[in-house]
């Protein structure tokens, strides 16, 4: 399995939703699902409509750790709850329908979507489904959230498997101590 990278770049996640949204409205939302919540997409593929319609917060059971997981919902989830859920016919069943609507999209398929997405905004870097819960951990950070609460909401061992995670490298942190100048 290819290692995958955050996205770090703004600009490239707001190019993507537009791409996203211009084109699909279910994939719009696994992506911004994705970045904002932080689950794996095993998880997020496991989504029913009845988790997210109508609600602030989302309760699972991850399927890796076995934990219930309780997040709320940010604003801009829920208008791309919204606007997925004025575009299709059919609220019930699974969140995220693959053609054969009695099943979710498949892990493999999740990727070529978001894989596809990143290729068609010019982002060269190596992007995939965990993309999407990296790029969650990674702006957490740079919105300076402490490593011990992010490395709360992934269920990490340790904060320097959290930081190594996201993608900050050790000259990064070495920048720290040399713009303090205290």
């Amino acid at each position: 399995m290819e290692y995958v990278e955050p996205i770090r770049n703004k600009k490239q996640i707001e190019h993507i939703k537009r791409y996203l949204k211009e084109n699909n409205l279910r994939d719009y939302l696994l992506f911004v699902l994705g970045i904002n919540s932080g689950l794996r997409i095993s998880d997020l593929l496991l989504l029913k409509l009845d988790d997210v319609k109508g609600k602030d917060r989302v309760v699972l059971r991850e399927r890796k750790t076995g934990k219930t997981k309780d997040f709320p919902l940010s604003e801009t989830c829920k208008q791309a709850i919204q606007e997925y859920l004025e575009d299709i016919e059919n609220t019930q069943g699974w969140l995220f329908k693959s053609k054969n609507r009695n099943r979710p999209i498949t892990r493999i398929q999740a990727y070529r979507i978001i894989n596809q997405a990143a290729r068609a905004v010019g982002i060269q870097e190596a992007i995939g489904t965990h993309t999407l819960r990296k790029t969650f951990g990674y702006w957490a950070y740079k919105k300076g959230i402490d490593v011990t609460r992010i490395q709360k909401l992934l269920n990490h061992s340790s904060p320097n498997i959290t930081l190594a995670y996201i993608g900050i490298t050790k000259d990064e942190l070495d920048n720290i101590y040399i713009s303090l100048n205290l």
